[in-house]
């Protein structure tokens, strides 16, 4: 399962909301979307006409090394998303690297009695604006 599709939607409402753009901002971190999900996560901004590539960071390609840890698609989004934003971006805040960032969890909307009918399970995506002013 990804949620590169709610992440893409919950980017394209905050740019149109607030009438910015990716160059806005210092990085844009998401959940973890993996590998896999990042790649479709630049598809759809794509084809909305914003390129985040240089601007994207997942939490969880920072957390694991796909090249030496059997991960396959990644971990879990809070845990990924917790762990890197109270460490490794936090501590970037603090240095001065980061002045401006999107964080942007991702995760799913999981209902025993859905699964158990057979339903989709909803992909969502949490965005904040973090600011150092």
């Amino acid at each position: 399962m990804t949620f590169s599709p709610a992440a893409a939607s919950t980017l394209l409402a905050f740019f149109e909301d607030t009438g910015t753009a990716p160059e806005d901002y210092d990085i844009i971190y998401t959940g973890d979307l993996g590998y896999v999900g990042s790649n479709l996560l630049y598809e759809l901004m794509e084809k909305e006409g914003y390129d985040i590539r240089c601007r994207h960071s997942d939490c969880g390609l920072i957390i694991y090394d796909r090249e030496k840890q059997d991960v396959h698609a990644g971990g879990s989004g809070c845990g990924c998303s917790a762990s890197v934003l109270c460490s490794f971006i936090m501590n970037r805040f603090l240095d001065g690297t980061f002045k401006n960032i999107l964080f942007m969890s991702t995760g799913a909307l999981m209902s025993p009695t859905s699964a158990l009918q057979g339903e989709s399970i909803p992909g969502i995506a949490h965005l904040i604006n973090i600011k150092n002013d």
